[in-house]
């Protein structure tokens, strides 16, 4: 069985695996204060040019989204997200179970607009009984979306705008970061989002790493004591530099743009090749997320072959799924899915 089902089914990139080889009987502090963190928070925020940012690095996505909103909401305070936000829809209601209610904005893309932000904050604040509602406080959005679309530079300089505006905090989830970046339609730099965004962070679960993301907070009403709740949610760990060793790798000789731009290439090439075939898209996703709308029966028949995700059913005869790119897709799993498409 092939597997396009989703971009985390491998261990690591080579490259960390050796160095985790190398470093394994090293002695060093816990907790993420060794060495190896340090340099790789250095790398970080030389890679974002924000030399003031705070780096952490946390196990898991689910993890750093709940510990950054927990730590940044009040408990009378909500996250605005779309309603096919990852924190809305597959994260088992982890920030529910923190306290905080997402405040869901409909999207047929993935994306929400400034506009939409600017209407739910006002909403709140005219209504007579805004204290007996929720407060909206955050703005979450993720970068590639679920649907595997990305925000431009002009969206992401009008969100942050909006939210800057009327006192929100704007964080975007980047598990999918680097495959963002390297879309031939990105037009957004690392730079760009440090300097947008109050908080962000950088996948490596999904891109080359074994687990972890990096959050780096710019925000300096967000730094404090963020440590104390990455231990509290479930987040630190004992033997952080295993962290550390792997940011280090990615971070070095520009090996994240490196896979992310690899896994790109091939997702374009499968994109044109269900294009050429006739095949249309749920949405446009200049991604590794390619979302196709096919023939039940032809889906079927790939089956036997290759393990792809359910999206959606589109009419009675046509279903809409997902096949996912990573750093780790070979080029030969590609080309005999490009044949039999």
């Amino acid at each position: 069985m092939i597997r396009f089902n989703c971009d985390y089914s491998e261990g690591a990139h080579e490259k960390i695996l050796q160095r985790l080889v190398e470093t394994n009987m090293e002695q060093t502090p816990g907790y993420g204060e060794d060495v190896h963190c340090d340099r790789a928070r250095k790398l970080i925020k030389e890679a974002c040019n924000a030399p003031e940012a705070d780096v952490h690095f946390l196990v898991g996505g689910t993890q750093t989204n709940l510990t950054v909103i927990a730590a940044a909401l009040r408990p009378h305070q909500g996250v605005i997200a779309a309603d096919s936000g990852h924190i809305n829809v597959h994260e088992t209601g982890s920030i529910e179970a923190c306290g905080h209610k997402v405040l869901t904005l409909p999207t047929s893309d993935g994306k929400i607009t400034a506009k939409q932000v600017d209407e739910c904050y006002n909403a709140h604040i005219n209504d007579e009984s805004f204290e007996h509602m929720v407060q909206p406080k955050m703005v979450y959005i993720s970068n590639p979306t679920e649907l595997g679309t990305i925000y431009s530079k002009d969206e992401l300089e009008e969100l942050s705008k909006v939210c800057k505006n009327n006192g929100l905090y704007l964080f975007m989830d980047g598990a999918r970061l680097g495959y963002g970046l390297a879309s031939t339609a990105n037009t957004l730099s690392l730079e760009d989002i440090a300097r947008l965004c109050d908080v962000f962070y950088i996948g490596g679960t999904k891109v080359g790493a074994l687990f972890g993301e990096a959050v780096v907070i710019t925000n300096n009403m967000l730094k404090p004591d963020f440590r104390y709740l990455i231990k509290q949610k479930g987040g630190m760990l004992a033997k952080g530099r295993l962290l550390g060793i792997q940011f280090e790798v990615l971070f070095e000789n520009n090996l994240y743009m490196e896979i992310s731009e690899y896994a790109a290439k091939l997702a374009d090439e499968l994109r044109d090749a269900f294009a050429k075939a006739g095949y249309s898209f749920l949405v446009d996703s200049p991604t590794n997320q390619i979302f196709v709308i096919m023939p039940d029966k032809k889906l079927d028949e790939l089956r036997a072959k290759y393990s792809f995700s359910y999206q959606q059913r589109i009419d009675e005869n046509h279903s809409a799924v997902r096949f996912c790119t990573s750093w780790a897709t070979r080029r030969e799993d590609v080309e005999a899915l490009i044949k039999d498409i």
